[in-house]
């Protein structure tokens, strides 16, 4: 808006003044695009790294529709870490602590 409002208000653009907004809109939207794939590839990251797939997939987010591809392959395919076996788990120790068996002679 502001861009209009300049726009309406002077007649003769200043060409030095003009190259100074728009490169100051590119660091801005430059700043705005590397923060949204941080926040998006930071997460990605430990999803693959759960999922037992390299990390390094999360940087496919950079490339357009990348992001989908590995939505797909994440939804898919068959995931290298498990659910925990049932008999993997430690015995449960009986609360209160049973008393010692009586020595044998």
């Amino acid at each position: 808006m502001n861009l209009a409002l300049f726009l309406q208000q002077n007649q003769q653009f200043d060409p030095a003044q003009m190259a100074r907004f728009f490169s100051a809109m590119a660091a801005f939207f430059l700043v705005a695009w590397i923060v949204g794939m941080v926040v998006v590839i930071v997460p990605f990251w430990f999803i693959c790294k759960k999922a037992g797939f390299s990390p390094w997939l999360s940087l496919l987010n950079v490339v357009p529709l990348g992001g989908l591809i590995l939505w797909y392959v994440l939804a898919f395919a068959d995931w290298k870490v498990g659910p925990m076996a049932q008999g993997a788990y430690p015995p449960t120790i009986p609360y209160p602590p049973q008393p010692p068996y009586p020595p044998q002679s």
